[in-house]
């Protein structure tokens, strides 16, 4: 673990720790994003039922792979602390719980989902795709849930180059495997929308087994034997990962699924449009990076300060990473206020479509500075594993405030399917301002 001193140093070590992070989420999150961009270019209906499958696929996956997230505040504490002893068996209870959490998340794909896709006002051509896609993305589950609890190990570290190199291996194969699948090239079967499913489970796989190479042969995590002497399961040890993970994950599911529950509302609007909203989301998705490798960053570089007891410093890594995350923002907004058009393209030659999307990403740029804001600050909460009042916030935020100011927009004004959008708007703006209390009160209590 690096101890900076001045400002200059805080935000090179920053740097360093971050852009890893970020060029990984971009990769892991371009994994989605071709099966969208790809599919796009298939087939409009294929399309909208990979849109309507991501819609269950993304809050149900993120939220409970979210309750892993707890392992990178715990390791990161636990290096911080000089307590590496008890890194291994950490691990391997967080293995555990992955194995259970991805026996959960089948089972409501495979019982739960296609009893809700049949009561949705949807064309029986795009039922079937979201649910046949549904069952593809499913058998990659095990190993992304696995792969989330080794890249916690890595990060908690500070070793974030090494999910960088991983995700960066995989991205390629995914996008060959999506080209094969998807539209029947090199002797494979023409699946479309349903392929780009295959194609992400074969790709998860692929993940996992390389991070599991580098647990195994690349220093310092060879040290460690996390493979080695596995423990019985330990609820001592699974608690301390639900008590923290649980918030965490239902942070994050509430945060997703409002996106999620927003696609799902506008079913009853035409295909073009959920086509249309789906590729502005997916492409503000691919922004959110920024901030969210951000948040991911400073949980890390907090944890590390507060196991080590440096609090001044944990809070000084707070601030500045809100500053980088407001000042990117900004790059985003230009992006998608001067280019709308041309990356609605990308995605379809359909000019109904295309003309539905630039309108959509005019919303998208209104919550990129919220975006900026809520993602650090969470991130920074992480580190300090300030988690519950985290939750609670956020249900309040995106669920009380922000989904009904959406329903009432879309349903009771000439605006449409966008008042969905501005309620998107209104539900992370409240986010952003009540976690920045949170975490001032929280910095107010960890002073020296």
């Amino acid at each position: 673990m690096i101890h900076t001193l001045s400002i200059r140093d805080k935000f090179f070590n920053m740097t360093k720790v971050i852009m890893p992070i970020l060029i990984a989420q971009i990769a892991l999150y371009m994994i989605t994003f071709f099966d969208i961009l790809m599919t796009g270019r298939y087939d409009t209906h294929h399309l909208a039922g990979v849109t309507i499958g991501s819609s269950f696929w993304v809050p149900i996956y993120t939220g409970l792979a979210g309750i892993l997230m707890s392992l990178t505040p715990i390791i990161a504490q636990l290096v911080g602390g000089n307590q590496k002893e008890e890194v291994r068996p950490s691990v391997q209870q967080g293995l555990y719980v992955s194995i259970v959490l991805s026996a959960i998340v089948f089972s409501l794909i495979q019982f739960a989902v296609s009893p809700i896709l049949e009561m949705m006002p949807l064309e029986e051509q795009v039922r079937t795709v979201a649910s046949d896609y549904l069952i593809g993305m499913s058998f990659g589950l095990l190993p992304l849930f696995g792969y989330s609890v080794l890249r916690s190990l890595f990060d908690g570290f500070g070793q974030t180059r090494v999910s960088m190199a991983i995700i960066l291996l995989a991205a390629p194969i995914n996008v060959s495997l999506n080209y094969c699948l998807i539209y029947g090239n090199f002797g494979f079967p023409e699946l479309g929308g349903v392929g780009a499913g295959y194609a992400s489970s074969i790709t998860y796989w692929l993940i996992f087994f390389i991070a599991t190479i580098t647990v195994i042969k690349s220093k310092p995590f060879n040290t460690y034997h996390v493979f080695r002497q596995w423990g019985k399961v330990s609820f001592k040890k699974w608690k301390e990962i639900l008590v923290i993970g649980v918030p965490i994950g239902v942070s994050i599911f509430v945060e997703i699924s409002i996106f999620s529950a927003v696609t799902l509302l506008m079913a009853h609007y035409s295909t073009a449009t959920i086509s249309a909203h789906q590729i502005a989301l997916n492409f503000t998705s691919l922004l959110y990076m920024i901030p969210l490798s951000i948040s991911m960053g400073v949980t890390i570089l907090v944890g590390q300060e507060i196991g080590a007891g440096r609090y001044k410093d944990a809070r000084q890594y707070s601030y500045m990473s809100i500053g980088i995350a407001i000042l990117l923002s900004s790059f985003s907004i230009v992006i998608l206020l001067l280019f709308k058009e041309p990356i609605a393209s990308l995605y379809t030659t359909d000019t109904e479509i295309i003309k539905l999307a630039t309108h959509f990403f005019l919303y998208a740029a209104l919550f990129q500075l919220s975006d900026a804001i809520q993602a650090p600050v969470q991130g920074a909460l992480r580190g300090y594993k300030d988690v519950n009042i985290t939750f609670i916030m956020a249900i309040i935020s995106y669920w009380v405030i922000g989904l009904p100011v959406g329903y009432l927009m879309a349903s009771y004004t000439d605006i449409g399917p966008f008042g969905y959008w501005i309620g998107l708007i209104v539900g992370l703006t409240a986010g952003a301002i009540t976690l920045s209390i949170r975490l001032h009160h929280i910095q107010n209590k960890h002073k020296n």
